[in-house]
């Protein structure tokens, strides 16, 4: 650990140029699966611009409770039922999965796809639940 904190006294630039690079990596990664917004955020845009929001959990937690009108598309079949959102391709889509972590990695796939109005919703279901927003059951 001696040695460890001895050298990174010594090359300070070299530390601070690394952490520097991982924050742009990050950042850059973060963009390329769209950008996130709150839940109420992201009723504004789908009321203004019309517009779909994409559920991506599970079929049971989707049947538990989900935003009317949403479509059902699970997070492990973004990439092969793409092809349902294509009416919305110019639209707001807005990906929602249960606490904001899914819909990252289905925003890169769908905007690889040409889809360029891709957004996730920060906190997911969970915000959107803690909000007390309202839900429709199947």
């Amino acid at each position: 650990m001696e040695l460890f904190l001895e050298f990174a006294a010594q090359q300070w630039i070299l530390i601070a140029a690394l952490v520097a690079a991982i924050g742009m990596l990050l950042m850059h990664e973060g963009r390329k699966a769209g950008p996130a917004l709150s839940p109420q955020q992201a009723i504004n845009l789908i009321n203004s611009e019309g517009g779909v929001f994409v559920d991506l959990r599970d079929a049971a937690a989707y049947k538990k409770g989900h935003i009317s009108e949403a479509l059902h598309i699970p997070a492990n079949k973004i990439q092969e039922r793409s092809g349902e959102l294509e009416a919305h391709r110019e639209e707001p889509i807005i990906l929602v999965c249960n606490m904001g972590q899914q819909s990252g990695a289905a925003g890169k796939t769908l905007r690889a796809a040409g889809f360029s109005k891709v957004y996730k919703m920060a906190g997911g279901m969970m915000e959107w639940g803690n909000l007390q927003l309202p839900t429709v059951t199947r």
